[in-house]
């Protein structure tokens, strides 16, 4: 007879109670906080424009003073290296806290359980509308629900537009509907990623998607703080009476009720001890804080410790002592560097940027009276966001001088294309012989000078 034999188990929906406590206060605090600033910049005006704004198409990026260039690609690769080792430090310090309480996908998917408890009930009340079959009732509720999410998750697709095209026009486009085919795509795309990460996928993205899961193991160590459960005051778990001795009844303070699950958005028990799944939201410290309080036993019997503290009974001075260790020490220094790298470039920033490019159109060629020129093409972009006006020179050469000395003036955060001719005199470029030969272009504006290196050629 055969038999087939599943190797997949079949996904089982998890629905998660409601918690309060102070670590979901913590969570809920760094929602608004994050949210806040997420949908509330691409408003903030700064110089008449977004306060934040990517403008791909012309290739400018605003943050608040500053104005960026794809020249200054090098900031984007501090900023990637920056989040990685803040990552990497407060993880080995206390866990995957980014996971817990700053994630988008925990954010996001905190909103809509909230949109999802208020519309459908809590966990009891939704397993029984899960269970039951469609009815008008089951319908409205169902429907409302999906019409909150999806509104939520085109207003963060709309937000998330509103940084690379000025959200105001942004607005006005789509109250006109006149919004370009690439906006509303986007706008679209990351409606859709929202409601479906955080509607249907949740737990699925944290376990199956996100390589942070995978190798957070890397960072932890023996003295990182974690969520963990006291073995030693738990065990052995079972029921009892409200206020029973769990000494007289040779049982441990756990009393085996389950919350702990139940609350968990990844659907796991802590009690098993630490698990990739776990994304540090303490939600299971509040349940157990709780119920601990109800049945008249101290707290902490799930809490944040150290695999140490726990086996050793560390006191909170004694885990505080050793987290000045090795790893920690590493990734704090090279955090430090790394931001203090960043803070004295852009301290020192050259309020404009120049290049030089030789004019492959034009070659090395001899004018008037013997004279030998070259031509060239500076691009001049404006850092700033106010008018300025630049001047140009050159040397390297004896004799080197500016065919017709240009004058150029810049708007804000504007760049712009400037041929300039360079002339050598017969007797300069008989004595410096046929070749390319160094020399150093010099653009100046009030308060700053920019050298940039490039060669003139004598033709043969």
């Amino acid at each position: 007879m055969n038999e087939t034999v599943s190797l997949y188990a079949a996904h089982a929906k998890i629905q998660p109670r409601a918690v309060s406590g102070r670590f979901a206060r913590w969570r809920w605090a760094a929602v608004w906080l994050t949210q806040l600033a997420f949908y509330g910049l691409p408003w903030l005006s700064w110089n008449g424009r977004p306060a934040l704004l990517f403008e791909l198409a012309s290739r400018r990026f605003y943050i608040f003073d500053l104005v960026l260039y794809p020249q200054d690609f090098i900031y984007l690769t501090a900023l990637l290296l920056l989040a990685a080792y803040a990552l990497f430090f407060f993880t080995a310090l206390a866990g995957r806290l980014w996971c817990g309480y700053a994630c988008p996908q925990t954010v996001y998917t905190e909103i809509f359980m909230w949109v999802e408890r208020r519309i459908e009930g809590d966990r009891p009340q939704r397993i029984k509308l899960d269970a039951a079959p469609w009815s008008l009732n089951k319908l409205a509720r169902k429907g409302g629900k999906h019409a909150a999410w999806i509104v939520i998750a085109l207003w963060t697709g709309f937000t998330f537009a509103g940084y690379f095209t000025p959200i105001r026009d942004l607005a006005h486009a789509t109250l006109a509907f006149e919004l370009g085919s690439w906006q509303t795509f986007w706008v679209l795309f990351y409606a859709f990623a929202t409601w479906g990460n955080a509607g249907f996928m949740r737990e699925q993205v944290c376990k199956y998607m996100c390589p942070y899961a995978r190798f957070q193991s890397a960072m932890f160590d023996r003295d990182t703080l974690i969520i963990s459960y006291d073995n030693q005051r738990g065990e052995p778990r079972g029921a009892r009476q409200r206020k029973g001795d769990p000494a007289a009844a040779a049982q441990g303070e756990c009393v085996d009720c389950g919350l702990c699950v139940q609350v968990c958005p990844t659907g796991i028990d802590i009690r098993k001890g630490l698990q990739y799944e776990c994304i540090g939201c303490a939600a299971c410290i509040d349940a157990c804080d709780a119920m601990m309080t109800k049945i008249g036993q101290p707290t902490g019997l799930v809490r944040y410790d150290t695999l140490n503290g726990m086996e050793q009974g560390l006191t909170p001075a004694q885990r505080l002592r050793r987290v000045l260790r090795p790893r920690v020490l590493v990734y704090g220094g090279v955090l430090l560097a790394i931001t203090t790298a960043v803070a004295a470039s852009l301290a020192l920033r050259a309020p404009f940027k120049v290049d030089v490019v030789r004019d492959r159109s034009t070659l090395a060629r001899i004018v008037d009276d013997g004279w030998v020129e070259n031509v060239y093409r500076l691009q001049v972009m404006n850092a700033t966001e106010a008018a300025q006006r630049y001047a140009v020179r050159a040397d390297g050469l004896d004799g080197l001088a500016l065919a017709a000395p240009p004058a150029l003036e810049l708007g804000p955060a504007e760049a712009r294309w400037l041929v300039v001719a360079l002339r050598v005199p017969p007797r300069t470029a008989d004595a410096a012989g046929s070749g390319a030969h160094p020399i150093v272009f010099h653009v100046s504006a009030p308060g700053r000078e920019l050298a940039e290196k490039s060669t003139f050629v004598v033709p043969r």
